[in-house]
């Protein structure tokens, strides 16, 4: 186990890749994983990697997934459906991740997390080769054993901040975030939103002039006119999911993985014009 910890501690991690983009966003692609199968999941991985994803959010498939909207929910049920489970997932990502550079962080509710055991979970994540965590139902109160969890395996632990959060919160959450921040761009569930609004980024400008810190913003980004007005935010990274998780579950698979190819090429290059 000392040996994998060596390793997986010299592999990408998610604070290298925002020090080495340095001012210009990183592009952030969800995925659920299972859907439509693990191969077309790996497979997905390599695809996103090579055409411009900086990290890869990988999503545990999960029977209430109470934060996700319509379109990841439907994802997650069919997988779970077919059997998908935390270990043949891990399997996959310990195949996959020696060919991509992107790090995966593994989004999953806090249920799978405790069933498992908190040493268990992260300790088997990080032998996966999984380099972050995100958790969207962990109290702050109970954010302290977790973190520290997480160092020990280099696993970054990242927290998330609602705009409805109070200002006593938001001090709260920006002091105890380990590494970067995930900024939810609206409240409610994930999928696709119309607009984001100027309370937003006077919100992601208020937490700039708190922490140094790294922030990420996702919940209902989806076009590329929403990318557009981001990436001029004075933000890290650009949380996509509803938008390739849609394109990725096409009744033919190789379609899916096209399209997905095609929407990250064209977000990419948005990002970076």
């Amino acid at each position: 186990m000392i040996i994998n910890i060596y390793i997986n501690f010299f592999m990408t991690t998610i604070s290298s890749v925002f020090k080495k983009l340095d001012k210009q966003c990183a592009l952030i692609p969800f995925i659920t994983a299972g859907d439509p199968n693990l191969v077309s999941t790996s497979k997905a991985l390599e695809i996103l990697d090579q055409h411009g994803a900086d990290i890869i959010e990988l999503g545990l498939p999960y029977s209430d997934p109470l934060a996700d909207g319509p379109v990841i929910q439907a994802a997650s049920s069919r997988a779970l459906k077919q059997g998908i489970n935390l270990n043949n997932i891990l399997d996959m990502i310990k195949m996959t991740s020696s060919n991509i550079v992107a790090p995966i962080v593994l989004f999953t509710y806090y249920n799978p997390v405790l069933n498992l055991g908190i040493n268990n979970f992260i300790s088997a994540i990080s032998n996966a080769g999984v380099k972050g965590l995100l958790i969207p139902d962990l109290p702050i109160e109970e954010s302290d054993y977790i973190i520290s969890v997480c160092k020990l395996f280099n696993i970054e632990l990242i927290l998330l901040l609602a705009p409805t959060s109070s200002h006593e919160r938001i001090i709260k959450i920006v002091k105890q975030a380990p590494g970067c921040i995930y900024l939810v761009s609206t409240t409610g569930v994930t999928g696709q939103k119309s607009e984001l609004t100027a309370q937003l980024r006077m919100l992601t400008q208020t937490i700039k002039e708190m922490t140094h810190k790294s922030i990420i913003l996702g919940f209902g980004i989806s076009t590329m006119e929403q990318i557009e007005e981001i990436k001029d935010w004075d933000i890290n990274g650009i949380v996509i999911g509803s938008a390739f998780v849609k394109r990725l579950s096409c009744s033919f698979p190789d379609e899916g993985l096209s399209k997905i190819k095609d929407f990250c090429t064209a977000a990419k290059r948005i990002i970076i014009s």
